[in-house]
C-alpha cells in the first residue's frame, strides 16, 4: 500500500539519528518481536539482535526479567533504557524517528493513538488468552475450551472494526493506516491462521476482513518483510498464507 502525501505530513520529520547509536531487539522467532523488526527495517535504524530462546524459557531467566520483569517478548534495548510492550516500543520509535506513525502535534494524532492502543488492549491480549487459556484458567480443560472458542466472536469483532477503518476513508488517517497499526495488525493476522496448534482454526478467514488482507499482500511486497522472512523463516507468504516459522535459530514457542 503506497503512503499518501497526507500520511507522510502525519509522520512528521524523524529526528536526528546519532552517530553510533543502534538498537538491540531481543526476539523469538514469530513472536511479537516482528512487529517490532518490521519497524526498525522499515526505519533503517542499525539494530543488533538477541535470540531469547523459548525452548529454555529464557525469557524466565534473571537477565530477561531485569529487563522486562513480566518475562514477555519483545524487549527493545535504547539509549533511554530498555522498553517493553510491543505498542509502546512502536509509539516510542514512531515518534522518534518519524514515518511508522503520527506526529504529536498532526490532527489525526489521537485516532492514531487510540487505534494503537485498541490493538495493543483488546485484540493482542484477547489473541494471548486463545492461545494460552491455561495461564488464564488452570487444570481445567473444558473451561480453557469454552475460553477460547468464546473469545472467537470477541477477536472477530476486532477485526471487523479494524478492516472498516482501513477500508473507508478517512477513517481518522487520510485513508492510509499508519505503518505501525499495519505491522501491528499483519503480525496478529498471522497468528490467527496459525495458532493454538491444536484446535480448529477454521473461525478464521483473511477473506472475510478484505481490507486487511490487502494491507497484507502489500506489506509482503515490502523489503522490511524480506528482511523478516530471511531472519525468521516465515516462508514465502508470512501474512496472507502463513506457514508455521522454520527459524535459522531459536523456536517460535
Amino acid at each position: 500500500m503506497r503512503r499518501s502525501v497526507a500520511f507522510r505530513q502525519a509522520a512528521g520529520p524523524a529526528l536526528p539519528h546519532k552517530k553510533g547509536m543502534s538498537y538491540t531487539l531481543h526476539f523469538a522467532p514469530d513472536n511479537a518481536s516482528l512487529i517490532i523488526r518490521l519497524a526498525l527495517e522499515q526505519l533503517g535504524q542499525p539494530y543488533h539482535t538477541t535470540l531469547v530462546d523459548r525452548a529454555i524459557n529464557a525469557q524466565r531467566k534473571p537477565a530477561y526479567l531485569a529487563l522486562n520483569p513480566n518475562g514477555l517478548i519483545p524487549v527493545l534495548e535504547t539509549p533511554q533504557g530498555p522498553i517493553f510492550e510491543t505498542g509502546a516500543i512502536l509509539l516510542w520509535l514512531g515518534d522518534r524517528h518519524g514515518e511508522i506513525g503520527v506526529a504529536p502535534d498532526h490532527p489525526a494524532r489521537a485516532d492514531y493513538l487510540k487505534w494503537l492502543f485498541y490493538i495493543a488492549n483488546t485484540l493482542h491480549p484477547a489473541l494471548r488468552m486463545m492461545f494460552y487459556p491455561d495461564k488464564y484458567i488452570p487444570d481445567d480443560t473444558a473451561a480453557q475450551t469454552a475460553l477460547r472458542q468464546g473469545l472467537h466472536g470477541t477477536i472477530k469483532s476486532a477485526l471487523h472494526q479494524l478492516d472498516a477503518l482501513a477500508a473507508n476513508p478517512p477513517g481518522g488517517f487520510n485513508g492510509t493506516l499508519p505503518d505501525a497499526l499495519q505491522f501491528y495488525l499483519a503480525g496478529c493476522l498471522r497468528w490467527c491462521a496459525l495458532y493454538p496448534t491444536d484446535t480448529d482454526r477454521r473461525w478464521f478467514d483473511l477473506n472475510a476482513t478484505p481490507a486487511l488482507a490487502q494491507i497484507c499482500t502489500a506489506l509482503e511486497a515490502r523489503p522490511c518483510t524480506h528482511a523478516l522472512q530471511t531472519a525468521e523463516g516465515l516462508g514465502a507468504n508470512p501474512f496472507t498464507a502463513p506457514n508455521y516459522a522454520n527459524p535459522p535459530q531459536g523456536s517460535a514457542t
